[in-house]
């Protein structure tokens, strides 16, 4: 077996083994409405809704993914504003609640981050939680990850395979000095616009603006718009005939992943990240970045100027690099085995499952990642009969941008092996399932109960969705970036 057919292989049994069953998808929907449940009882938090965000939303979470949760006060129909002391004594109120309930364990408020949380793990399914209060602009950035696997089912297993190995190699804590899940995401991101020929637009292209610095005003209104707009300039991403189609593989664009990486310790105090250009810009000429210092830049594209790796430390980043470099020595050399591949791919317990008999499941019940009448679906949403045990989050239906006409989810795809490129597919996508496999028609967080029910396989959509087919554009015609005007001014 040729060393790209056995790495194809062992991605292909990394991202079996991690990706969600349906029952996965339904322990959580059971956590979030259990969750809105006890806020439901906390005086001060009445009126409030819970929303579920990250990589739950953006389809980007593993079997044993945690569950990040923000609860959204409202001021009347417009964004509310709370402050930071607030946020503290609101999530203190929640706290006595939980405890009273009981079900959950190791609860600890981190009133002092950035984003003040609590954090606390659910005794049955022992699924981790991160509660935070009015964390619009968290559940924006989750909704545009989404959104971006419609452009490309890649960018899914791709995010998915940096974070296992990230975690075989201890570098993606932030606690700890490395990187956390969304900075790693964001690299991913930059990667496949800078790769040739280029998988992902500039994210300019996608919003032309600062989104946090939209969040104000009505909040339907601005999700509408948010969502419209990006729906639009995907579309019109994807319709452009003229653009040159990337078709490598999932392990070739890992393999070039590390390459572009492994020497980021050398360049990364002159050269920060932007996934908003699409470039790497000269730290001292960019304005927005000074007078700060960081070991590494990687700026948010959704809130400029902030940068989502400013936890990692000067001594960590040596080590990512050299985590980087690596494993691209070894995925290049001829001395490998499946073995070491996965030692080096996948933490213990993931390489432990794939070299052995069984997985473990909730149920207490096993299966064999072999069998292939028993294997998972990848990015599947939850079975429709269990979509009654989760109730619509938001009141209203217009309340989460759900009235836009963009489908922003994507949909089930034929299964297709990673280390081969789709016939079907017109923008070179290796994945095995789409994004995450529902038949939306316009919900914008892809959890909704008619996104479950509806799902079918996409036959020949040109990036595997099963939303109406949007305009094609003119062969080499630039159109401008779309922006809808909103109907009532937002404050």
């Amino acid at each position: 077996m040729s060393t790209h057919n056995m790495l194809g292989n062992v991605l292909n049994d990394i991202l079996q083994v991690i990706t969600p069953s349906q029952e996965d998808w339904a322990i959580r929907f059971a956590i979030i409405n259990d969750l809105r449940s006890i806020a439901e009882s906390v005086q001060s938090l009445r009126g409030a809704t819970v929303e579920p965000f990250g990589s739950f939303v953006s389809n980007l979470f593993t079997r044993w993914g945690d569950v990040d949760i923000s609860i959204e006060l409202l001021n009347g129909s417009h964004i509310a504003s709370v402050g930071r002391k607030q946020k503290q004594t609101l999530l203190g109120d929640f706290l006595r609640v939980l405890r009273l309930k009981g079900g959950y364990m190791n609860m600890q408020l981190i009133l002092n981050a950035r984003v003040p949380i609590l954090k606390f793990r659910s005794k049955q399914q022992g699924i981790s939680c991160d509660v935070s209060i009015n964390n619009l602009p968290g559940l924006m950035k989750s909704k545009f990850l989404l959104w971006i696997n419609r452009i490309d089912g890649r960018f899914h297993d791709m995010v998915l395979v940096v974070k296992e190995w990230a975690k075989a190699h201890r570098i993606n804590n932030s606690r700890t000095g490395s990187f956390n899940s969304y900075s790693l995401s964001l690299l991913v991101i930059f990667h496949f616009q800078t790769c040739a020929p280029a998988i992902l637009p500039p994210l300019k292209d996608i919003y032309p603006a600062n989104m946090v610095d939209e969040l104000r005003g009505v909040r339907a209104d601005v999700e509408n718009l948010i969502s419209e707009t990006c729906g639009a300039n995907i579309n019109r991403f994807i319709s452009d005939k003229s653009r040159t189609i990337n078709r490598k593989s999932v392990p070739e664009l890992f393999i070039d992943f590390l390459r572009k990486f492994a020497q980021m310790d050398s360049w990364a105090s002159e050269l920060g990240i932007c996934p908003y250009s699409g470039q790497r810009e000269q730290i001292k000429n960019n304005m927005r970045w000074l007078p700060k210092t960081y070991a590494i830049f990687v700026e948010d594209p959704f809130e400029q100027p902030e940068n989502s790796a400013r936890s990692v430390s000067a001594g960590q980043l040596r080590k990512i690099a050299e985590a980087f470099l690596k494993t691209y020595s070894l995925l290049t050399s001829k001395n490998q085995n499946q073995n070491s591949l996965l030692a080096c791919l996948a933490p213990p317990h993931i390489a432990r499952i794939i070299g052995g008999p069984a997985i473990p499941s909730y149920s207490s019940g096993y299966f064999h990642p072999t069998q292939p009448q028993q294997q998972v679906q990848r990015g599947v949403l939850p079975h429709p009969q269990s979509q009654h045990h989760f109730q619509n989050v938001r009141k209203g239906a217009r309340a989460n941008g759900s009235t836009s006409k963009a489908s922003t989810n994507g949909s089930t795809s034929r299964a297709n092996t990673i280390g081969s490129t789709s016939k079907a597919s017109a923008n070179g996508s290796t994945s095995k399932a789409s994004a995450n496999g529902s038949t939306s028609k316009a919900g914008a967080n892809g959890l909704t109960s008619k996104e479950s029910a509806t799902r079918s396989t996409s036959r020949a959509s040109s990036n595997g969705s099963t939303s109406k087919a949007p305009p094609q554009a003119h062969q080499g015609q630039q159109r401008p970036t779309w922006r809808p005007k909103a109907k009532d001014p937002i404050a």
